[in-house]
């Protein structure tokens, strides 16, 4: 198998998996927060502290994927386009 044929593969590979996972769970760990919903704080002992809730994900701890993201946009557009 040529190498050329091979990065095809694994693209096409990575590309189906990467849909499967959009497909199975739609909602992935928010990044900033790294799921948790709040930061971390230190207190002035040291002793971790809830911090503020996280803006980016409304403190709920999860984000929508980019493939799932880009799935409803295109099935939004579809919709709006085929009604009458």
């Amino acid at each position: 198998m040529t190498p050329i044929l091979l990065a095809i593969a694994c693209l096409i590979a990575v590309t189906f998996g990467y849909s499967g996972l959009c497909a199975a769970s739609p909602f992935g760990d928010c990044r900033r927060c790294r799921g948790m919903g709040h930061a971390l704080k230190h207190d002035r002992k040291g002793r971790l502290k809830r911090g503020k809730d996280c803006r980016r994900c409304r403190a709920t701890g999860k984000r929508i994927r980019v493939g799932r993201w880009l799935y409803n946009r295109a099935a939004r557009i579809h919709r709006a386009g085929t009604t009458d």
